[in-house]
């Protein structure tokens, strides 16, 4: 576990997007730049099924781990681009070709990214520029 609470469920979401074989999975950290929510998640997902499968791990996990559900979700019949908004982390996964679409990524590029692995069982708090 990091200490901050905030990167901790980032993580957590994370690492459940990548059981499901989420790609390109990246956190973002926006507070500076928000002031809405501290952290953004970002995943691809290859097609519906597999959005649906990212999404139902991240809430299994997030509700075990933590205790906690989405305040709100977004875009779930579609599963084009899925928003899970827990307040101070949000996720965003998407099909490719939304996520080339809205480039979240560029859009915050100057943000300071969160370092995390899959396998890792706590994070290094340590945040870097790129």
């Amino acid at each position: 576990m990091s200490g901050d609470p905030s990167v901790d469920l980032a993580v957590a979401i994370a690492v459940a997007a990548d059981e499901k074989s989420a790609t390109d999975v990246v956190i973002i950290d926006v507070a500076a730049v928000l002031g809405i929510c501290d952290l953004f998640v970002v995943a691809t997902a290859a097609n519906d099924r597999q959005v649906r499968a990212v999404v139902d791990n991240v809430e299994h996990r997030v509700a075990e781990e933590f205790d906690r559900r989405p305040l709100a979700v977004e875009g779930a019949d579609a599963r084009r681009w899925v928003l899970l908004d827990y307040g101070e982390v949000v996720l965003h996964v998407f099909q490719p070709e939304e996520r080339a679409t809205y480039r979240l990524e560029r859009l915050y590029g100057d943000a300071p990214r969160v370092e995390w692995a899959a396998d890792q069982a706590s994070v290094d708090p340590a945040r870097s520029a790129g």
